[in-house]
């Protein structure tokens, strides 16, 4: 998420995170989600307050969470202190590692400044270990479309493995109004 185009307060979106779970809703579902693939490391891009992260490190998983604004990372250090936060763009971000599991969660392709999207894709698959998985789920009918993100995808030299349009794995179709996707890099074996 770029800081520079909404004015975020980590606070009060935790906040709203924590009433939902307080009125009994599963706010896990992306943790859920990319437990199925049995990760041992996990790059969340976007993290916000950390929401993703703190569930999967509360699984045994080495999560590191990065989101551009500030605000955001003060609350997620707050709530999980022993985790690696870095603020920073996913695009400028240096890290010493590669994850199993690069996910976004929440609409962070759509938060990103229009034009940005390729290089936050590309960015994302240069921390992807070579059997890895980028996951990523956001809204459809928007001004970036899941064809995008696919053309993204593939300059990036990723390849879909499977679609769906909720995180609990309901069946995607044309027309539906959010999709959660997988790709993977894309075989050595291929041609480009």
């Amino acid at each position: 998420m770029s800081s520079d185009d909404v004015p975020w307060d980590g606070d009060r979106y935790q906040a709203r995170f924590d009433d939902c779970a307080a009125s009994g809703a599963n706010v896990h579902g992306e943790a859920d989600f990319v437990m199925t693939l049995r990760p041992q490391s996990v790059l969340d891009v976007g993290c916000g307050t950390g929401r993703v992260a703190r569930e999967l490190a509360e699984r045994g998983v080495d999560v590191v969470g990065v989101d551009a604004d500030a605000s955001m990372i003060a609350t997620a250090r707050r709530l999980a202190p022993t985790l690696r936060w870095h603020v920073a763009d996913m695009c400028g971000v240096a890290l010493d590692q590669c994850f199993e599991v690069v996910v976004m969660a929440g609409n962070v392709p759509l938060f990103t400044p229009a034009g940005t999207q390729k290089a936050l894709v590309a960015a994302c698959a240069r921390y992807l270990a070579a059997s890895g998985a980028l996951v990523c789920g956001f809204q459809c009918g928007r001004a970036y479309e899941v064809t995008d993100y696919d053309d993204h995808c593939r300059a990036a030299g990723l390849e879909l493995a499977a679609r769906w349009s909720t995180w609990e794995r309901a069946p995607f179709r044309k027309g539906a109004n959010y999709a959660v996707s997988l790709h993977r890099p894309r075989s050595r074996g291929r041609a480009r």
